[in-house]
């Protein structure tokens, strides 16, 4: 049976204190325009919840939830603005005015619960009706936009969709726990940590950081439309989003504590070098191994790998915890080739790799952010870089909005390339979640590569 959705309601929300005259202006700093063009951050996150019925729904979650969203925003007010470039400013910048609002949709949905939330694959596309759409043109773009979803007599779930030119992993994460205290302790305060620190003057652009970055995204749009000029340069639209096939697949793994420290026992067995074997390196280097391996084809092809790091603690001064906005740098190691992963000894040269690129995330990586995205314009077409959303750090399975934790997180946007997702395991029991989205063949490839290897 194909799922539908059926839609309820889509309402603006407000502030709860949008009857001030309170604006804000928040200018983009180089590290927001690292990610200027890049597609919106989705999320869903799922709550079992047998009592799930409409009518309940209609009388005590929408409410409770639409009620402390408003809360929330109230310490978040750039998140209800919207994203402007005006004519004669040389970058684009959030702005706040009385009466900005978020969207927040209210759905129904005859899709299996069970197995959205379950341990085996199933098609994206069962994904993408619970996350909201971000409105965009070529004048502005709305900063977050919100969807609740009833599987009747099953659960709920919230989807959310992020611009990811304003705010991190780390910031929308930070948010998520804002609204989630205020919904279930029905208060209008916020904890120390949980209070966002707005002041850019703590950000050091590298002199002609900003244009530097702002020309590359230029060339970017320039190579990728043939070699002609952007009609406008300053367009706040998305690129068009790639068409996702029918037959691509979703799939979790969880490797247990258990299994990570297996992992790292053959490493130190097998290394005759000390490395660095924290939990995100073997994981993703173990990952990382199989997704090429799983891709297979000629040994000589270009492949690669990139991750981001939280900036915060890497510059001197260091930087607020809770800085509203993007405060990431990344690293990539491209390009190498297909066979130093799939060659025997290809889990320890990966974990060698990752290693290594963790050692060297330092203050000097951080400025070279506005390099970034100009590396994407040498880069060879076919190549497969594999990047990571999310982080084990985030605590996304402590988001209890008064019904108890998530039963499962995913994020739904590493569909539109070649991205891994992680997040603590929801039983928090030291373990990790790894999510993948690719094509039947290859997933189940893969899916095998990664069982097959934790029982060597």
């Amino acid at each position: 049976m194909v799922s539908s959705l059926n839609i309820i309601d889509v309402a603006r929300v407000t502030p709860s204190n949008s009857d001030s005259t309170e604006s804000l202006t928040l200018p983009l700093t180089f590290f927001d325009l690292l990610w200027f063009k890049i597609h919106a951050v989705e999320r869903v996150i799922f709550y079992r919840l047998n009592v799930a019925t409409r009518s309940f729904f209609d009388s005590v979650i929408v409410p409770n939830l639409k009620t402390s969203l408003s809360s929330s925003l109230s310490h978040y007010l750039p998140l209800a603005g919207k994203l402007i470039w005006k004519p004669f400013e040389p970058k684009p910048s959030i702005v706040y005015t009385p009466n900005d609002a978020v969207s927040f949709t209210v759905a129904e949905s005859n899709a299996h619960f069970s197995r959205l939330i379950g341990k085996e694959p199933f098609s994206s596309t069962e994904l993408h009706p619970l996350v909201p759409e971000l409105q965009n043109s070529d004048d502005s773009a709305s900063v977050m936009s919100f969807q609740v979803t009833l599987f009747p007599n099953q659960g709920f779930c919230i989807g959310v969709t992020a611009h990811h030119a304003v705010l991190d992993g780390k910031t929308t994460t930070t948010f998520l726990k804002s609204w989630a205290h205020l919904c279930k302790h029905q208060d209008s305060s916020l904890p120390e940590d949980l209070i966002p620190f707005y002041d850019r003057t703590v950000i050091k652009n590298p002199p002609n950081s900003d244009i530097k970055l702002l020309n590359s995204w230029h060339s970017l749009a320039k190579m990728f439309s043939g070699g002609k000029e952007p009609q406008n340069p300053k367009s706040l639209k998305f690129p068009p989003s790639p068409v996702i096939d029918p037959d691509v697949l979703r799939y979790t793994l969880e490797l247990t504590r258990e299994d990570i420290q297996m992992l790292r026992e053959r490493l130190k067995r097998d290394s005759p070098k000390e490395l660095r074997l924290s939990t995100f390196v073997i994981t993703f280097s173990y990952v990382l191994t199989c997704l090429i391996r799983a891709r297979g084809g000629d040994p000589n092809r270009l492949t690669g790998f990139g991750f981001v790091a939280d900036s915060r603690k890497l510059v001197n001064p260091p930087i607020p915890s809770s800085y509203f906005g993007n405060c990431a740098t990344g690293t990539f190691k491209v390009p190498l080739r297909a066979e130093t992963f799939m060659a025997k000894e290809g889990f320890l040269a990966s974990t060698r790799l990752v290693s290594d690129s963790v050692e060297e995330m330092d203050e000097s990586v951080v400025w070279k952010i506005p390099d970034f995205v100009a590396f994407w314009t040498q880069l060879p077409l076919g190549t497969q870089i594999v990047s990571v959303a999310g982080s084990t750090k985030f605590g996304v399975y402590g988001l209890d909005f008064e019904w108890g934790r998530p039963e499962k997180v995913v994020i739904v946007s590493i569909n539109q390339g070649e991205a891994i997702s992680l997040a603590e395991s929801r039983y928090g029991n030291g373990g990790v979640e790894i999510g993948f989205s690719l094509k039947k063949q290859e997933m189940d490839v893969l899916i095998d590569l990664l069982h097959n290897g934790l029982k060597m």
